[in-house]
């Protein structure tokens, strides 16, 4: 018997050493990037699909790049985007790599890969409006792929960052059967699909949008392990870059938020160094849910947006800026991540 168990420890080990996650890193760069009708040529000469709202008479007094989130892709940004092209700003979005229309999707491309691309097209994009303010707006995954770029020794060619729910659920505050499961996971089967049936969670309450979302063929509703693994990757490192985050900041977060747990966003929060309001605002959305863009309450954030851009040095119209002290100490349900 002993022997027999022994084998099969030997085995598993075996097994969990041949199995590795797969990271679908770029290739060597080619080229410099650069945007035309077709998309965004990355250096490696990767084509991700560009979504662009221009105002039509005058030139744009900014300009906005906006990063969508895990499993998500441009089409993210298009209500917001109308609303800021009204209000004179004009508004990029792209399919992050491994994700909606671009190459290879639902492979990881890794943290690097994903921060490169968005370093290389704010580049482009500031060369294009030269002189014009330039903020680069990230949801959820979007938001943690800035806040990793601002931490890099190469930020972001940015005047300003917008942080829409942040994905910061890092493993530092993660419980010890999630890390476990996680690693587990992606040691064993990091190919399998794994789907959030069953979760019973509510990522908005906007219904139309949500069913809108579950027949689009470009939102992914079954994700490899190792892109879960790699999300966590991602994560971590947003997390821990917190504290060197020193960009002026726009940080919007819904109260009902059941993706992204409080504790990560609160232990994020507090990791921020010192600044002053015209530096950095957090807005509590006490109506809002993960995808504050797309709630049907989201005319408050859009305009919040719209209003920080122009202005730093007011408080926001929708008052969500006054509501952080009590937040924090409040307690509340936890999310599951994203």
């Amino acid at each position: 018997m002993t022997t027999r168990l022994t084998t099969a420890a030997a085995a598993a080990l075996l097994l969990i050493a041949a199995c590795a996650p797969f990271v679908n890193a770029p290739g060597r760069p080619v080229q410099e990037p650069y945007v035309d009708a077709a998309g965004f040529h990355a250096a490696d000469g990767v084509v991700l699909p560009v979504k662009s709202w221009l105002p039509d008479k005058n030139p744009p007094k900014a300009v906005v790049i906006a990063l969508h989130g895990f499993n998500d892709y441009s089409n993210f940004f298009v209500a917001p985007a109308l609303y800021l092209m009204n209000a004179g700003v004009a508004a990029y979005a792209y399919d992050q790599r491994g994700f909606g229309a671009g190459p290879d999707a639902g492979l990881w491309p890794g943290t690097e890969a994903l921060v490169a691309d968005a370093r290389a097209f704010a580049k482009v994009i500031r060369a294009r409006h030269p002189g014009v303010p330039l903020y680069l707006l990230g949801s959820s995954m979007g938001g943690a792929v800035i806040m990793v770029a601002e931490a890099s020794p190469e930020p972001l060619a940015a005047d300003g960052v917008i942080l829409v729910a942040p994905a910061v659920w890092g493993r530092a505050t993660m419980a010890w059967y999630q890390r476990l499961a996680l690693w587990v996971g992606v040691r064993v089967m990091p190919w399998v699909e794994i789907t959030g049936r069953g979760l019973r969670i509510k990522p908005s309450d906007n219904i139309e949008m949500l069913m809108a979302l579950g027949a689009d063929p470009l939102v992914r509703k079954a994700t490899r392990v190792d892109a879960v693994w790699g999300l966590a990757n991602l994560m971590d490192e947003a997390l821990a870059s917190a504290a060197s985050l020193k960009s002026p900041a726009l940080i919007l977060y819904g109260e009902k938020d059941e993706i992204i747990p409080r504790a990560p966003t609160r232990a994020m929060l507090e990791s921020l160094p010192p600044a002053a309001a015209v530096e950095r605002r957090v807005a509590i959305y006490g109506n809002g849910y993960h995808m504050l863009l797309r709630d049907l309450g989201s005319l408050a954030p859009w305009k919040d947006i719209a209003h920080w851009i122009a202005d730093r040095r007011r408080p926001l119209p929708s008052g969500a800026d006054e509501r952080l002290g009590t937040w924090l100490q409040a307690e509340g349900p936890e999310g599951r991540g994203h």
